[in-house]
């Protein structure tokens, strides 16, 4: 079983920031590649970023560019997204996703998902 745990969320004005943090268990963390997701009520969920488990290349989609920042630590076993000059656009649910296939155009979602968290941008 694996587990992963998104925080981080929450309420913020239009301009401002957030750091997404997703924690993982039951696995060797550091062996995967991972993603962040997210969706809006009755949108399809995307992939927000991308990075890969071996060398760390990065993916962002084309609307979060030079806003968000994907890292990860594997000695905490975390993975991060800060996210900057937020958007009401940018309002959904975040999800954390690992064991995909990273290429460089994009994010092939694996199996497991964390619960997600709220982002809400507000006006």
């Amino acid at each position: 079983q694996v587990q992963l745990v998104e925080s981080g969320g929450g309420l913020v004005q239009a301009g401002g920031s957030l750091r997404l943090s997703c924690a993982a268990s039951g696995r060797t963390f550091s062996s995967d590649a991972m993603g962040w997701f997210r969706q809006a009520p009755g949108k399809e969920r995307g992939v927000v970023a991308a990075i890969s488990w071996s060398d760390r290349m990065t993916y962002y989609a084309d609307s979060v560019k030079g806003r968000f920042t994907i890292s990860r630590d594997n000695a905490k076993k975390t993975m991060y997204l800060q996210m900057s000059s937020l958007k009401p656009e940018d309002t959904a649910v975040y999800y954390c996703n690992v064991g995909g296939l990273y290429h460089s155009a994009g994010y092939f979602a694996g199996n497991y998902w964390g619960q997600g968290t709220q982002v809400t941008v507000s006006s």
